[in-house]
């Protein structure tokens, strides 16, 4: 493919992002290459690594755009300082976003990098992000807002939940319940928050 030089570096970043969510979308990580991605933009592969250091860091980017946007969307519940009822309406807002975009959804937990290769101070920010909206929601339980169990809760309650979304979207969930997954997540969230309740007193 012939070199061209038709946008500057902003702007090649901008659509070889918009090229790999688009194929994300469609054909999940296996059509995650480098050579896909150049073939829609119309450049090389070569070009893309210039912009990136590999295959792993468009992922990456990929999913930290997916994160940005399950931040926002969570971001849009108004949280009333009740955590059931707050963590419900969290909940559902959270398997509504995976519902509209289950294959982004899917990266964010299929692609792995090399064994030994830390995870980028960046991204795991934008992870923190997403999961202190669910330690605010969770936060009028504990005696303090930065209560060092808060944050373990919400990491909790979220890997729980991956596990049942992870089962629906792989059409394994009827293997251990004839429930759907909305209503199997609420068990799960409404149960933990009884137990929490309950030790903190």
């Amino acid at each position: 493919m012939a070199r061209r030089s038709d946008h500057n570096r902003e702007e090649l970043y901008a659509l070889a992002m918009q090229a790999a969510r688009d194929i994300a979308v469609h054909d999940g990580l296996k059509g995650l290459t480098a050579r896909n991605i150049a073939k829609r933009i119309g450049y090389s592969a070569g070009t893309l690594y210039n912009l990136f250091k590999n295959l792993d860091e468009i992922a990456l980017h990929v999913n930290a755009g997916t994160l940005d946007q399950l931040h926002d969307r969570l971001g849009e519940v108004a949280l009333s300082g009740k955590p059931k009822k707050d963590i419900r309406q969290l909940l559902d807002a959270y398997l509504d976003f995976i519902g509209g975009n289950d294959r982004l959804w899917s990266l964010l937990f299929d692609h792995k990098l090399p064994d030994g290769t830390p995870l980028p101070d960046w991204y795991r920010a934008r992870i923190a992000r997403v999961l202190s909206l669910l330690e605010a929601a969770l936060a009028p339980l504990f005696p303090e807002p930065d209560h060092p169990e808060c944050q373990l809760s919400a990491r909790v309650l979220w890997s729980s939940l991956h596990g049942i979304c992870q089962l629906a979207n792989a059409d394994k969930l009827e293997i251990v319940s004839d429930e759907d997954t909305r209503a199997l997540a609420h068990a799960l969230v409404e149960n933990y928050l009884a137990g929490l309740k309950a030790r903190l007193g």
